[in-house]
C-alpha cells in the first residue's frame, strides 16, 4: 500500500495556502476592478484608519499613505509628528488626553530598506521581529485585533521593501471572526513586481456603524498618481470632514531610497 505524501510547510507556504483558502472563501477574482480612491473615501463616512501602498505611473516612486479618523473627542485630539525616519501620534492638547492606549503609537518606522506602516503598536512588533530575521507574517503571529469591544478593531499593517532597484510590498489584517473575539482571522497579501500606476488600499472598518463592522475582502485595487502634492490634497479632501484627523503620505525613490513626506493635521 502506497504511503501518503508528507507535506512540510514553510512560512511562505503557509501564506500561500492561506491566500488560496481566502480566495475560495470570498469567491475572489484575479481581475479586480481598478477603483477611484477619492470616490471610495467620499462614499464612506467612516473607514476608520487606512493604509495605501503602491507605485507611481512612471515606475520610479514607491508610495504609501496612512490616515486616521475619529468619532470620540479622545480619538480626534491627535496629530501626526515626525520621529526619526517615521512618525508617531501625539495628543494635540495633552490636558484633554483621556486614554493613550490604542491611540498613541508610531504608525510608521523604517528598518533599513523596509518601511513599516500600521494602525497600532504592532509597528514595533514588526520592527523588532524583522530585526530578528522573522518574516512580516511571522512577526504578527504574536498579535491579534484590538481589545476594544464591541468593535474589536482590526490591526492593519503594511511593509514596503526596496532593494537594488526592486520594489515589493505586503499587507496584513488581523480581525475577529465576524465580531467573535474568541477567534482571530489572519490574512496576508503579498505583491511582487508591482504594476506602475497601481496600488492597494485597506482600512479598518467596512463603514460606519455601532458596533463598527470590520473590513471585508482583500485590499482594494486603486490608482496611484505621479504627483505627490495632488495625491495628498485629493486624499485629505476626500476624507469625511467631521471625522478626519491626520494624514501621512510618503513617496520613495526606488533607485536611491530617498523619500519625501507630507503630513496634514486637522488640529493646528
Amino acid at each position: 500500500m502506497k504511503k501518503p505524501t508528507a507535506w512540510v510547510l514553510t512560512a511562505e507556504d503557509d501564506v500561500s495556502i492561506q491566500a488560496v483558502f481566502y480566495r475560495i472563501h470570498f469567491k475572489m477574482e484575479d481581475n479586480m476592478e481598478l477603483l477611484n480612491l477619492s470616490e471610495e473615501l467620499k462614499n464612506n463616512a467612516y473607514p476608520g484608519r487606512g493604509i495605501v501602498i503602491g507605485k507611481t505611473p512612471d515606475g520610479k516612486q514607491a508610495v504609501t499613505a496612512y490616515f486616521i479618523m475619529g468619532r470620540s473627542s479622545n480619538s480626534r485630539n491627535r496629530v501626526f509628528v515626525e520621529e526619526g525616519e517615521g512618525i508617531r501620534t501625539q495628543a494635540f492638547d495633552p490636558s484633554k488626553l483621556e486614554d493613550p492606549s490604542l491611540i498613541i503609537y508610531a504608525p510608521v518606522r523604517v528598518l533599513g530598506n523596509k518601511t513599516i506602516v500600521t494602525n497600532g503598536d504592532q509597528t514595533d512588533t514588526i520592527y523588532e521581529g524583522m530585526d530578528r530575521q522573522l518574516t512580516f507574517e511571522q512577526s504578527l503571529r504574536s498579535r491579534e485585533f484590538e481589545p476594544d469591544a464591541p468593535n474589536y478593531t482590526p490591526r492593519i499593517s503594511g511593509i514596503m521593501h526596496i532593494e537594488n532597484g526592486k520594489y515589493s510590498y505586503a499587507m496584513s489584517i488581523l480581525k475577529s471572526n465576524n465580531g467573535n473575539p474568541d477567534s482571530c482571522n489572519r490574512y496576508t497579501f503579498a505583491y511582487e513586481n508591482c504594476v506602475a500606476g497601481e496600488g492597494h488600499f485597506i482600512h479598518t472598518y467596512k463603514c460606519d456603524g455601532n458596533p463598527l463592522p470590520s473590513f471585508e475582502g482583500e485590499p482594494k485595487l486603486i490608482a496611484i498618481p505621479d504627483d505627490m502634492e495632488a495625491f495628498t490634497e485629493t486624499l485629505w479632501n476626500s476624507l469625511n470632514e467631521d471625522n478626519k484627523v491626520s494624514l501621512f503620505v510618503r513617496y520613495i525613490d526606488i533607485a536611491t531610497g530617498k523619500y519625501e513626506t507630507k503630513i496634514v493635521n486637522k488640529n493646528r
